[in-house]
């Protein structure tokens, strides 16, 4: 009997203890890391992808938490596009199923894994949870500054207590949010010219590295350099392990984009020398038709690249794409132009007072374009497209008006 009551004594003891002891004691905190995916083919893809994993160390089982997720069958999905109006959500996933899905894309797949203490472990996943609730789940979406990747890495900064950010914000390699967009898109050169030409001034200001990391890899490099205090105030890595998962199986992007200034001045100096020519040559039909054509092209290109930049400025929430000093080279006034040209291919056809007075002025614009490059309040590195142009204005105006009315 007294043998009984010591058994059942020490089972109370230890059921006692059990109860006393912390929840992190009796469900071990799972482990955290930073998945980055690399570029992808698609050209929504082309930025990379990152995620938060969190790995139960018993099962191993983990849960991917990210903040990518869009719906092309979103009612008025390109309409809000088009606006800046985007709506992105966060959304948690199997993270073995999403790993599988990554590397079976051909993507470059690099885990950091976290040195978070239990606290932060908790913290952060609670923000996450809180972040899923269907009142919370959607974010306004803008490339640059609240992305994928943006949003971990202000969560990560949430519960490190701002360390991240302060380590982040001085340094800076002189990467502005127009060179990382133009050498990400870079595979895919039609895409990447459309970005850049609709680009302000805004995406020409240098980024540090708190600020860069709107880019996955970049957010990805900038980690490895972070140190925080562990529970004991020691410094430490916040990365504790990397590990590849996989290679890609395309070629990396290259760090810069490629310079295009002086193959768009050769582009423009053949087209304006073309245009001369034509002109020189003007009683022969192919010519007048041949330079009817290059001018009416021209002049709708730019009238419609000049109009399209206008209302991005005007009506949309694309702060990136205001005050587009590429308007300079590409008015929409320039659509005015294309019936003139037209008819510049009649035999006796001879440019109009309105006609040379309107070439006259986007030839003087396209030229105040290129000294406002000396200007610090023209920011804009814009001169591929200033080189590419000018000649061209210039040639046209010159071809009107040898031809004026008599």
């Amino acid at each position: 009997m007294i043998a009984s009551r010591r058994v059942l004594a020490g089972l109370l003891a230890v059921l006692g203890l059990a109860a006393n002891q912390p929840a992190s004691a009796q469900a071990p905190v799972p482990s955290v890391s930073l998945v980055t995916y690399g570029p992808g083919q698609v050209y929504w893809e082309r930025f990379g992808h990152n995620a938060l994993v969190f790995r139960d160390p018993l099962s191993g089982r983990g849960t991917s938490y990210n903040y990518g997720m869009f719906d092309f069958e979103e009612a008025d999905f390109m309409l809000n596009f088009a606006l800046g109006r985007m709506q992105y959500q966060i959304a948690a996933e199997d993270a073995d199923e999403e790993i599988a899905w990554y590397r079976s894309e051909g993507r470059s797949i690099l885990e950091q894994e976290l040195n978070l203490d239990a606290s932060q472990v908790l913290a952060l996943k609670a923000y996450l949870e809180t972040n899923l609730l269907p009142e919370n789940r959607r974010y306004p979406y803008d490339y640059f500054t609240s992305n994928c990747s943006t949003r971990i890495r202000d969560a990560l900064d949430k519960v490190l207590g701002g360390a991240l950010r302060k380590q982040l914000t001085s340094p800076s390699r002189g990467l502005t949010y127009r060179l990382l967009a133009d050498a990400l898109m870079s595979p895919d050169a039609a895409l990447m010219l459309g970005i850049d030409l609709g680009l302000g001034p805004y995406s020409d200001q240098r980024l540090s590295f708190w600020q860069d990391s709107f880019v996955p890899m970049q957010l990805m490099q900038h980690l490895s350099d972070v140190r925080i205090d562990d529970p004991s105030g020691a410094s430490v890595a916040l990365v504790r392990d990397e590990r590849v998962l996989a290679q890609s199986r395309w070629p990396d992007p290259p760090f810069l984009p490629p310079d295009l200034r002086w193959p768009f001045f050769a582009i423009g100096i053949v087209f304006g020398g073309l245009a001369l020519f034509l002109r020189q040559r003007s009683a022969r039909a192919w010519a007048r038709r041949s330079l009817a054509t290059l001018g009416a092209g021209f002049s709708l290109f730019t009238g419609l690249a000049g109009l399209v930049m206008l209302g991005l400025w005007l009506f949309t929430a694309h702060q990136s794409a205001w005050a587009n000093e590429n308007l300079l080279i590409m008015n929409p006034l320039a659509l005015l132009l294309v019936p003139a040209w037209c008819g510049s291919a009649r035999p006796h056809w001879s440019a109009g007072r309105f006609t040379r007075g309107l070439l006259m002025l986007i030839a003087l614009l396209a030229g105040f374009a290129l000294f406002s490059k000396i200007l610090t309040s023209f920011e804009q590195a814009n001169l591929a497209w200033i080189l590419l142009t000018l000649p061209i204005h210039l040639a046209l105006a010159h071809c009107a008006s040898s031809r004026q009315a008599r």
